[in-house]
């Protein structure tokens, strides 16, 4: 499957990327770097994450890397990602049903 990227996901990466770098900017380039390693799984095995909890819908699902939860939709042929948030944040239902 082909895995796509909305605009408001590589937004949310840029954003978190930018606040870890305040702290730690090498952190901030590996972080990035295994966000988008964690998301090539889903290439080969896009039912590898788990349904959305806070939706009742199979084919919004998530996968995790460390805090953040990288939440995708299945499509046809190809895996959708929606966007991402740390875990501790309020679920992003609105941002998933756009």
């Amino acid at each position: 499957m082909k895995v796509l990227w909305s605009e408001l996901a590589i937004e949310r990466v840029s954003e978190i990327a930018e606040y870890i770098k305040q702290e730690n900017p090498e952190a901030s380039g590996r972080w990035v770097e295994a966000v988008f390693k964690q998301v090539i799984q889903l290439h080969d095995f896009p039912l590898s994450g788990r349904k959305m909890p806070e939706m009742n819908r199979s084919d919004i699902r998530e996968i995790f890397y460390k805090h953040y939860r990288i939440i995708y939709r299945l499509e046809e042929d190809y895996v959708y990602i929606l966007t991402v948030r740390h875990s501790r944040e309020e679920p992003p239902t609105e941002e998933v049903l756009e």
